[in-house]
């Protein structure tokens, strides 16, 4: 194909500044060899040699326009433009971590490249790091905004000035209620105050003024997975993916929408696709493992999370999660590379206290116990400067709780809210062996097992109505307030958005476990719900939640004195659902399970309204996906040999048995 007559000229400046349009208009092949015509004349012109690579990326080759971009930037290392496309193909080849870094130097040399932010705020979200996509993203919405008015809005947001930028962003809106980067704006005003709900409508208003404004459906797709809206998260993407099928940070965030539907095949073939078809990436590899764990594929996990190390020698939550496997065995180079990475200087925060906790517990594996406590407290002090606990909140709640769920209030309603008997809720602590029973109740022909589900504690966080972290809420004091047809429309609310997570049997569970807290509002919103509570003592538990380190949440786990407290509280407001609700609760305990699970799975299902089988005390054939920490012991025999572990690290525990106080005196310490 030649050039048409009208793109030809002699006047080499002008030549290029054809091929540049030709580019923008996406006519790559007449772009190409406008600026190939340029280049034999002149060849070390810039301008044209970033038009081939970026030609190149266009066409697919990002090989080809890496090395070009390359070459170029040793030449010319300050050209924005070229360390801008350099992004740009690094992301297109699924190298997230050098695409962000090309973008960084290219926003350090112009930091008005309003495309380098926000493709930049999409590599950002593909690495998990939200913070520094949030920021990115403002840097774009500073430099797409032209307003004066609206500006200054972003300004105010940019500096941490929320609450006055709210209230210009609607001062705005009011004069212009159909401007889409300011009603995008008001979203992530929304979402940095946690106002998921209000952050969707808008983002739902601005495509609905503006179909074709990607970025916005990007936002709210996440904000739906976020939201555990799946469904409607996997439309927005594949919206996204038909107009670009190969964009790589839209492949990722498919493929982790997909693993949270809880059927792993599709999420690993997405993987598959991302590792096979892209340069290999160490949190690719990460993920594709996890989801092969959650489907019971030990063997395939560990092969993916060495790939993953193997991508990133430092990479410590690869190693976290191999520990996390329970049932997998460090070998000795394995301990040396750990030792070697945690006092190595390149090491970052957390890398160090997923490799401490790692090494933790490898050293426990080989009953090199008082060396491996010290480095389950070195990750834990790490980890505790990260998290924000406060024991007199969690305790404030639960007197809250206490005031205002009276045995009155909860009678009173046992005719009203949403009369299904459907969901099974096992509560309790971490590591108390919720995931046993769950598993146990999901080996039932008439049980559906999900995950632990965030409807419940999303549906708190709602009712409290906060609109700023300072605010106060108004849960769990407004339940006396809803009405009967409120308390219907929640639990029928919670049944529904549920109903993507289960399949088609009778019954299903919700295992999260801080949903002893809301115990008053599942029975209000869901009276006939079964709930159970997981417990195990106290120093076992304890201790199991000490040496774990959790994905998310949790944040009491990584203080002795912390743990102690919350177990105390946790026992507080258990007794006293005891109280208002007798006979409610099913209270099983660990250790009885372990002692004689016949006995305790019959008591279970007759708690549950099922008739018994057998095949319940052959739960660890179930090959059902499981994600959390306990997904490996799960599918094996029960076993007695853990119950007394924690009496290796006594020594170590004072802080602990301090803290626990008089609970501790309901299992005693033979």
């Amino acid at each position: 194909m030649s050039i048409e007559p009208d793109f030809i000229t002699n006047d080499s400046e002008l030549a290029v500044q054809q091929a540049m349009n030709l580019l923008r208009m996406g006519k790559i092949q007449l772009a190409r060899k406008q600026a190939e015509a340029v280049l034999q004349e002149t060849p070390e012109e810039i301008d044209c040699q970033l038009i081939i690579a970026a030609a190149n990326r266009a066409q697919g080759d990002c090989v080809q326009a890496i090395q070009g971009l390359k070459d170029l930037l040793f030449k010319a290392p300050n050209f924005a433009l070229a360390q801008q496309e350099l992004g740009f193909a690094y992301a297109d080849a699924g190298q997230v971590i050098a695409g962000i870094k090309a973008l960084q130097r290219a926003v350090k040399i112009n930091p008005k490249l309003a495309t380098s932010w926000q493709k930049m705020g999409e590599l950002f979200l593909v690495d998990g790091d939200e913070v520094s996509a949030a920021e990115a993203f403002k840097r774009h919405l500073l430099l797409s905004s032209h307003d004066p008015e609206l500006i200054n809005a972003v300004s105010l947001f940019s500096a941490g000035k929320i609450a006055h930028a709210e209230q210009a962003c609607r001062l705005f809106l009011k004069k212009n209620p159909s401007d889409i980067t300011a009603i995008r704006l008001l979203a992530e005003i929304g979402l940095k105050v946690g106002a998921l709900n209000d952050a969707l409508h808008l983002l739902e208003r601005c495509l609905i003024l503006a179909p074709e404004f990607d970025l916005a459906r990007l936002t709210y797709a996440h904000v739906l997975n976020k939201s555990d809206k799946l469904e409607q998260a996997l439309v927005q993407v594949n919206q996204l993916l038909d107009a670009k099928p190969n964009e790589y940070p839209l492949l990722v965030l498919q493929a982790s929408i997909l693993v949270k539907f809880g059927d792993c095949q599709p999420a690993l073939a997405c993987y598959e696709k991302l590792l096979s078809n892209y340069t290999p990436q160490p949190k690719i590899a990460l993920s594709y493992a996890h989801a092969l764990k959650t489907s019971g594929k030990a063997a395939e996990a560990i092969v993916a999370y060495r790939l993953a190390i193997s991508l990133q020698a430092s990479f410590g939550e690869a190693y976290w999660s191999l520990a996390n496997l329970k049932t997998f065995k460090f070998e000795d180079d394995d301990i040396v590379a750990m030792r070697d990475q945690i006092e190595s200087q390149n090491c970052t925060e957390v890398d160090n206290f997923h490799l401490c906790f790692a090494l933790g517990k490898a050293l426990e594996e080989r009953e090199q116990y008082r060396e491996s406590f010290l480095y389950y407290q070195r990750g834990n002090r790490i980890k505790e400067k990260l998290e924000v606990y406060d024991p007199e909140n969690t305790e404030n709640i639960v007197k809250r709780q206490k005031m205002t769920c009276s045995a009155e209030l909860l009678s009173a309603a046992t005719e009203l809210g949403c009369q299904s008997p459907i969901p099974i809720f096992i509560v309790g602590l971490p590591r108390s062996g919720s995931t046993l029973l769950e598993q146990i109740l999901a080996t039932h022909s008439q049980v559906d097992g999900t995950k632990e589900l965030g409807h419940i504690i999303g549906l708190a966080r709602r009712l409290g109505g906060k609109k700023k972290h300072k605010d106060v809420s108004r849960y769990p004091e407004v339940l006396a307030e809803l009405s009967a047809e409120q308390l219907s429309e929640l639990g029928e609310e919670y049944i529904k958005q549920t109903a993507i997570q289960r399949g088609a049997a009778p019954f299903f569970i919700d295992k999260m476990p801080n949903n002893f807290l809301h115990i008053g509002l599942i029975k209000l919103i869901l009276p006939n719900a079964k709930i159970i509570d997981a417990r195990r003592h106290p120093m076992a538990s304890g201790f199991s939640g000490y040496k774990q380190l959790f994905a998310k949440g949790q944040a009491f786990t990584y203080s002795q004195a912390n743990i102690g407290r919350y177990y105390g509280s946790y026992v507080d407001v258990m007794d006293h659902w005891d109280r208002v609700l007798p006979g409610k609760v099913l209270r099983v305990q660990y250790e009885e399970v372990v002692a004689d699970i016949e006995q305790q799975v019959r008591r279970i299902l007759d708690f549950c309204g099922l008739p018994f089988e057998a095949g319940c005390l052959e739960f660890y054939n179930n090959q059902r996906p499981v994600r959390t920490a306990s997904s490996e012991q799960v599918r094996q025999p029960i076993y007695s040999a853990g119950l007394e572990h924690w009496r290796h690290y006594e020594p170590y525990l004072d802080e602990l048995k301090q803290n626990l106080g008089s609970v501790l005196s309901r299992y005693p310490l033979s």
